[in-house]
């Protein structure tokens, strides 16, 4: 269920059975006829009343009291019938769940046993996925078994001598595999030999990307409206076709921005409508962005699956992800060339609002893709916001204050650094969930794994709407019911570091916040003898 309530009062007309209630939703209509006729009935009472003189103290605070129970009785009565009804979707919505696991399970079966047990898991723990286009998500699982690797003992051996000592027992490991058939990149992290487990050291190895062919086209996107954007533009355009013999593709306002320089600038070319931009990928090779993390985040946002690797100058106020500097941009751009190039590997999240409204459960909105963060804020209303938050179906807790960030770790020392979160190293696979204000002093950020899926919903009973937006734009209206369901996308980012990774990191958060800086301590004070 989306909401835990518990009632307790003493219903003086016989309908204080909770336990009956809970097993026949429909009796909170019942009950809450009857709650209004005791209502009723308390409003005839005081009709009834004699006039009451105002120096009558007793009577003035009896009717007041009277008045109050009524008023109780009433707000009891609409919060049980408002419970029991969405007792009766959430049963609903789990019993069609659990009816579609089983559908799926009897359509791609892995033998008769592990079929069996794996239904009755399923069916009694049914798992909301929601994936694109309103299709079904086939769930397999990939598995390596102990007793195919363990190897028998050598007869000589102390434990093949010994019948008292026999082999370690047989067991399996098992990976979720959701919309694909195996998940073979799990075993390049977990290793599994003579009935051991290990993991790979992955953490300190840095990406490196090698140009196998030569890069052919090249994508420009820059700052709009600045001057000294512009005349760099004009200068790196000229030089990567006459120089470098590349095909170079620009936006629409920033070839009328060239051609209105020279018309020289002729043999650049561009897109015209949206379906254009959905086929850039397969042509483009290389990504180049003039402007700050904002103009980044644009470019990321024009690829809706994967994204060529991008080449940020830093011409913006904040440089987490633009660690080349533009005054030696030909030197830059010939080593990219050249490669081999060390990439940083920056997640994404993929998002979608499934609307309580909507005709079929899996009837979802369009998939949103952010590099940075989801926020969902109170917007305009005074009220505080109420959203419930579960991860892969397992309540986490219910959000009241301003809003909550669901970040990437690219987007760690975004708005996520500033509601309170941890700084995080870009290339750590995780989401990080962040309150804004919460209304509790307990309540500390956290970092989930990046496997997980996160489901933000709206209580009905939520007092206002709240609203989300989506690396800070694309702001939508989320009501009551409405869910906004949140995983990590299979298509991250690569943009490409000056020394590598950390180090970019490091310098980063060192010159754009300051990290850390303060006098040194004087030398010449007291010292420990």
């Amino acid at each position: 269920m989306s909401s835990n309530y518990k009632l307790n009062h003493t219903d003086s007309l016989g309908n204080g059975d909770a336990n009956s209630l809970r097993s026949n939703p429909e009796n909170a209509f019942s009950d809450l006829t009857s709650l209004a006729q005791s209502e009723k009935a308390v409003e005839e009472l005081l009709i009834q009343q004699t006039p009451m003189q105002a120096s009558d103290d007793h009577l003035i605070e009896f009717s007041e009291a009277l008045r109050t129970v009524a008023k109780a009785l009433r707000g009891s009565a609409e919060g049980k019938a408002l419970a029991q009804a969405e007792a009766a979707e959430w049963k609903r919505r789990y019993e069609l769940e659990r009816s579609k696991n089983l559908d799926l399970l009897r359509q791609a079966p892995l033998n008769e046993e592990a079929n069996s047990m794996e239904m009755d898991h399923i069916a009694k723990s049914p798992r909301l996925h929601v994936p694109e286009n309103g299709k079904s998500t086939r769930y397999s699982l990939e598995r390596i078994c102990a007793h195919e690797v363990l190897q028998d003992c050598e007869p000589n051996s102390p434990i093949g001598s010994n019948n008292k000592l026999k082999r370690k027992a047989s067991f399996k490991l098992s990976w979720g595999c959701k919309g694909q058939a195996n998940d073979q990149h799990k075993k390049d992290i977990v290793s599994f030999e003579s009935g051991n487990i290990t993991t790979a050291d992955r953490s300190s190895k840095q990406i490196s990307l090698t140009w196998e062919t030569s890069p052919q086209n090249v994508l420009i996107f820059t700052k709009p409206k600045s001057t000294s954007v512009q005349v760099l533009s004009v200068e790196m355009v000229r030089w990567l076709r006459e120089q470098k013999g590349l095909n170079v593709y620009v936006e629409p306002r920033v070839k009328a921005e060239l051609l209105s320089e020279s018309s020289s600038f002729d043999f650049v070319q561009t897109w015209e409508d949206d379906k254009e931009i959905s086929l850039l990928h397969p042509k483009i090779d290389l990504v180049i962005t003039l402007g700050g993390d904002g103009t980044v985040l644009w470019a990321a946002s024009m690829f809706k699956g994967p994204v060529p690797p991008i080449v940020p100058f830093s011409m913006g106020s904040l440089g987490f992800m633009t660690p080349f500097h533009s005054e030696q941009y030909r030197e830059c751009l010939e080593a990219v060339l050249k490669g081999p190039l060390s990439i940083t590997l920056r997640h994404r999240l993929q998002c979608h609002i499934i609307r309580d409204k909507a005709r079929h459960d899996y009837e979802t909105e369009e998939n949103m893709l952010v590099l940075n963060e989801v926020t969902i804020d109170r917007g305009i209303t005074s009220f505080l916001t109420n959203l419930e938050c579960y991860c892969d179906n397992s309540f986490v807790t219910c959000v009241q204050g301003d809003g909550l960030i669901l970040s990437t770790t690219s987007g760690s020392t975004a708005y996520s650094l500033a509601a309170g979160g941890s700084m995080v190293h870009p290339q750590v696979p995780g989401i990080l969930f962040t309150p804004i204000c919460p209304h509790s002093l307990s309540f500390r950020p956290l970092i989930l794994p990046d496997h997980v899926t996160v489901r933000v919903q709206v209580p009905f009973n939520s007092r206002s709407s709240a609203w989300v937006s989506f690396d800070g734009k694309g702001r939508k209206q989320l009501e009551a019911g409405d869910a906004l369901v949140c995983s990590m996308a299979p298509w991250p980012v690569s943009t490409a570091c000056q020394v590598e990774s950390t180090n970019d990191f490091l310098r980063s958060i060192h010159d754009g916040l300051h990290w850390n800086l303060r006098k040194t301590q004087s030398s010449d004070g007291p010292r420990e003898t």
